[in-house]
C-alpha cells in the first residue's frame, strides 16, 4: 500500500488542511441530522496508547463507529510493545492486521519508527513534539465561530510545548500571525521559531501578546510525565495565567481556546474558562468530527 501518514500538520498542505476543516463541517453537520454515514464498514483502527488520555481515545474510537467501522485500544499493558518488543515489530504486525494505526506516545521518534515501518496509514494522537490532531479541532473550532483564521492574530501563552509547537506549525500553513509568552527556559523549539519567523514571534509577557488578538490559547503549565515539575512550573507560570486583564487585551469578539484537561485557577481563571468567550467545549467536541474527516481523507489518498 502506497500510504500517507499524519504525524504533523506539515504531511498535509494548506489546501488539503483547508478542505479538510471544511469537510469536518460537513460531517458535524451529518451527524447532527441523524443520518447514517458509514463508508468504512470492515476497516479497523488500531490505537496504540503509551500516554493515556480521555479525549483522544473517546474522539477516535467514536469516529470509527459512526463511519462503519471499528477501534481497538491497545495500552502498554496489552501488547508486547510494552514488555520490549521492538517499535519496527511491532509496526510491521499491526499493520498487516489493521486499516489504520493511531498512536499517542512520548517521544516523537516513536511515532516516526510507527511510521516507517507500517504498510496502513497512521495517525499521530499526540507527542512531546506536536499534537496536530488538536489543531484540527481548534481550527475548525474558529471556522465555525468566526471564518477564516488567515490574516488573523492568535496569542499563545505558556509553555512553549508540543501544543505551542503545533500552533507554529498552523499559523504557517493557515496564515495567521502567531505571538508567544513564555517564561524563560520554557520557550518553544528555537529551530521551528526561526524557520517561521514570518507567522511566529516570542513576545515579552502575556499582556503584549495578546494585544488585539483574535483567539488565545493556553495549556497546562505541567503535562502528564512533568508532575515532579509542577511546583518548579508553578513558580516560574505564575505571570502567565490567561485571566480577565489579559482577555481585556485581546479584541472584545477574541475566542478562548484550551485543549484540556484545564486547571481553574492556574493557567486560567474559572471566570474566563467557563466565560461567553470560551468556546472549549465546542473545540472538544470537534475533535471528533475533524479525525473524522482526517481518516476519511487518509483512507482516500492511500491506496
Amino acid at each position: 500500500m502506497q500510504c500517507r501518514h499524519f504525524l504533523n500538520l506539515l504531511d498535509l498542505s494548506a489546501t488539503e488542511l483547508k478542505q479538510l476543516i471544511q469537510r469536518a463541517m460537513k460531517l458535524k453537520q451529518l451527524q447532527n441530522t441523524g443520518k447514517l454515514y458509514q463508508p468504512l464498514q470492515g476497516k479497523t483502527l488500531a490505537m496504540v496508547f503509551e500516554k493515556s488520555s480521555t479525549r483522544t481515545r473517546v474522539s477516535f474510537e467514536t469516529a470509527m463507529i459512526q463511519l462503519g467501522g471499528g477501534a481497538l485500544f491497545l495500552s502498554p499493558r496489552d501488547t508486547q510493545l510494552g514488555r520490549g518488543e521492538p517499535i519496527e515489530d511491532t509496526a510491521r504486525v499491526l499493520s498487516s492486521m489493521v486499516d489504520m494505526i493511531m498512536v499517542r506516545t512520548f517521544a516523537h521518534q516513536v511515532i516516526q519508527a510507527f511510521a516507517k515501518y507500517s504498510s496502513v496509514p497512521v495517525i499521530n494522537g499526540l507527542t512531546d513534539q506536536c499534537h496536530p490532531c488538536q489543531l484540527l479541532a481548534d481550527m475548525q473550532t474558529y471556522f465555525e465561530c468566526r471564518g477564516e483564521i488567515q490574516g488573523k492574530t492568535v496569542a499563545w501563552i505558556g509553555d512553549g510545548n508540543n501544543m505551542c509547537h503545533s500552533y507554529i506549525n498552523a499559523a504557517k500553513q493557515f496564515d495567521f500571525q502567531l505571538n508567544i509568552a513564555a517564561p524563560k527556559g520554557f520557550y518553544p523549539n528555537q529551530a521551528l521559531l526561526k524557520a517561521n519567523a514570518t507567522h511566529a514571534q516570542l513576545l515579552k509577557n502575556p499582556l503584549e501578546a495578546a494585544a488585539n488578538a483574535d483567539l488565545i490559547v493556553t495549556d497546562v503549565w505541567a503535562s502528564m510525565g512533568q508532575e515532579d515539575e509542577a511546583k518548579k512550573r508553578q513558580q516560574a507560570f505564575a505571570d502567565y495565567q490567561v485571566n480577565a486583564e489579559v482577555m481585556a487585551k485581546a479584541k472584545s469578539d477574541a475566542l478562548f481556546m484550551h485543549c484540556l484537561p484545564a486547571h481553574r485557577g492556574e493557567e486560567v481563571s474559572a471566570d474566563v474558562i467557563d466565560g461567553q468567550q470560551s468556546v472549549v467545549w465546542q473545540e472538544a467536541e470537534n475533535r471528533l468530527h475533524s479525525q473524522k474527516a482526517l481518516i476519511e481523507f487518509l483512507f482516500s489518498v492511500s491506496v
